[in-house]
């Protein structure tokens, strides 16, 4: 069973169908969505400010999301796909995003719909990434536009394919 925490009063709330790896850390102000996942070695940090975390959405190993106190916050949306050891800290995510593995997002950054941050990018506080870009590089930068129904097909791909995994955790576990 995952570690979930509660602190200043702020206990998470964790929707239907959830696969939370034993050793994820959710704390405090922690929203999670229904049909989500949390991988292993994650931590979700909602000490000092908000984290919301829409439907689908699955955040892999390592990955570490926390805030600014009083000041940013966490909000993800549906279908996201979070890499392995990807850094979130008071940054907003929409629909269907891909974050790859290893990238950083700062304070204030918004990721459009069905946008991608490529593995490796570092994107600065106050950046706004339009939907259904391209973005890498330290620091990130514009890389490309990406046809619709090509990012809607990688990222919805990967998405899918992290409930199933899950599925499969989730099955060992009701063993």
């Amino acid at each position: 069973m995952a570690l979930i925490k509660t602190v200043r009063g702020f206990s998470p709330q964790i929707g239907n169908d959830c696969y939370l790896a034993e050793n994820a850390t959710v704390v405090g102000d922690v929203i999670i969505g229904d049909g989500c996942s949390v991988w292993f070695n994650t931590v979700l940090r909602g000490d000092v400010n908000s984290i919301r975390i829409g439907n689908h959405t699955n955040i892999q190993d390592g990955s570490v999301l926390h805030t600014l106190y009083e000041k940013s916050t966490v909000v993800i949306g549906d279908y996201v796909s979070i890499g392995h050891n990807v850094t979130v800290h008071g940054a907003s995510i929409d629909n269907y995003a891909l974050i790859g593995m290893g990238s950083t997002l700062l304070d204030f950054v918004e990721v459009g719909e069905g946008a991608i941050v490529a593995a490796g990018a570092l994107v600065l506080s106050n950046t706004k990434i339009p939907p259904f870009t391209l973005w890498a590089g330290v620091p990130a930068k514009f890389v490309k536009n990406v046809a619709p129904e090509q990012t809607n097909e990688i990222n919805r791909k990967i998405a899918h394919q992290y409930a199933m995994y899950a599925g499969w955790f989730k099955e060992e576990e009701n063993k």
